[in-house]
């Protein structure tokens, strides 16, 4: 069982995250759009969530699905990343339920923290 379900597209920065956890000790599950979040999530009892908000298949969407299913209530952590300028697209993600909304680069800044979160 997975310990985070990461929704990312891109090949190069999903290779970086896959190595940042297993550098931590954490197990990743990666999926490509946001129906495969919505589907793992209700199948995983995994502590985190994490999406890239520029994922092309329905990121944003997702995580409302998510917020109402009943995932906003959940204890599970979820966190976003988008580029910085988005600002109207952090929004969104905040009132779908994302209980953080960072740049890339602070998400990347602090990958290993975040993901030794996950096994909290």
């Amino acid at each position: 069982m997975a310990d985070a379900i990461v929704l990312i597209d891109d090949l190069f920065f999903q290779a970086k995250l896959q190595q940042t956890a297993k550098l931590t000790g954490v197990t990743v599950e990666t999926v490509a759009t946001g129906e495969q979040l919505v589907k793992s999530a209700a199948a995983s009892p995994a502590a985190l969530i994490i999406v890239d908000l520029n994922a092309r298949h329905g990121a944003v969407e997702a995580v409302e699905t998510l917020g109402k299913s009943g995932e906003q209530g959940n204890p599970r952590r979820v966190i976003a990343f988008l580029s910085h300028v988005q600002v109207d697209l952090a929004e969104r993600a905040r009132k779908a339920g994302c209980q953080e909304v960072m740049p890339r680069s602070m998400f990347t800044q602090n990958l290993a923290a975040i993901l030794r979160g996950a096994k909290s």
